[in-house]
């Protein structure tokens, strides 16, 4: 699908940006334009990859003008720039806006001004019945995705646009994980909320796999959402303390914002959704192509969810012991 095909990653030189860029290389694109603002990140990875089919293009989603420059000629756009530290969003909300929000429908502009084929938007699981800013803001960015395509004028537009929503990529930036290994490193006690607290895991290479499949089999408006596993925080912590020394915990409460367990599909959500063997499928109620029977004639081995409970991370099954171990030492955050 990608073989031969130009290709623009806004935030691309984030961690999900690199290894993105990383998989896509391998499948034999024709270019990648790496959007981002960060000119020391584009240094550092142009350094990195040193491949002559990468352009390094400095600007801001804000800016819709260059956002229409960048996609020019590109076929396929992953948008995956973000302001996602939550405390700071908190505090910065409007901020949020601008970008999450009113940024992501620069891209959706600029993608259909350049006729790209199609585009998808990173999402979290932070958008489902959010409790902060962030995830506000990442839900009404998969909303401005799915109902994009409502719009349309079929006769001037072919632009296909959907969203995938998954958890935390085990390790990523930012992450318990990586917190918790810095403080055993220093001989320090981990800072816990609640040793019940679940999340989602899914690793870097599920996330590509799961990302790449989405937008291969994506007609437009959907939400694909991968069907994983979750740990919880103690999962972690006696993990861990399997690798390290155990210094013991400080247990500091759940705060403002957080969630003890995250959904990745609300009940009422689940009354709009199809599952396929390793993925499931929210539709878009308000788009016509998603009626029973013609979802039945546009996508291979799908069937209707009979389920009407959450997809919730404490109701999932949680990552053996073992394989969680193996996972953590294998995700080079050890070092």
């Amino acid at each position: 699908m990608f073989e031969d095909s130009k290709i623009l990653i806004t935030g691309g030189t984030g961690s999900l940006g690199k290894a993105l860029t990383k998989r896509l290389l391998e499948m034999n694109v024709k270019t990648i334009r790496i959007f981002s603002r960060n000119e020391n990140n584009q240094i550092k990875m142009e350094s990195e990859f040193d491949d002559g089919r990468l352009r390094f293009l400095l600007g801001d989603i804000r800016d819709k003008d260059r956002l229409i420059r960048a996609t020019e000629d590109i076929d396929y756009v992953f948008h995956a720039a973000a302001l996602k530290h939550v405390p700071k969003i908190e505090y910065n909300p409007f901020e949020a806006i601008n970008t999450n929000v009113i940024a992501s429908q620069n891209v959706i502009d600029a993608c259909l001004v350049s006729k790209v084929k199609k585009s998808v938007c990173i999402g979290t699981d932070k958008a489902v019945s959010p409790l902060n800013t962030y995830g506000a803001t990442k839900l009404l960015m998969e909303k401005l995705f799915v109902t994009a395509n409502n719009y349309l004028n079929p006769l001037k537009h072919s632009t296909k646009f959907l969203a995938v929503r998954y958890g935390n990529v085990l390790g990523s930036s930012g992450s318990v994980i990586p917190k918790f290994i810095e403080q055993l490193q220093n001989k320090q006690k981990i800072t816990i909320t609640d040793n019940q607290m679940t999340r989602f895991s899914i690793t870097m290479d599920e996330a590509l796999d799961f990302i790449l499949k989405s937008i291969e089999i994506g007609k437009g408006s959907e939400i694909f959402v991968p069907k994983i596993k979750s740990y919880t925080i103690s999962d972690v912590k006696k993990a861990l303390t399997e690798i390290y020394d155990d210094y013991g915990e400080d247990i500091i409460g759940i705060r403002p914002g957080e969630k003890l367990h995250e959904v990745l599909i609300n009940n009422e959500e689940m009354r709009y959704s199809w599952e396929f063997n390793d993925l499931y499928m929210i539709s878009n109620p308000l788009y016509p192509k998603f009626h029973t029977n013609v979802i039945n004639e546009n996508y291979k081995d799908i069937k209707k969810l009979d389920r009407f409970d959450t997809y919730s991370s404490d109701v999932v099954e949680k990552i053996p012991h073992n394989e969680l171990i193996k996972i953590i030492k294998n995700s080079n955050l050890l070092s």
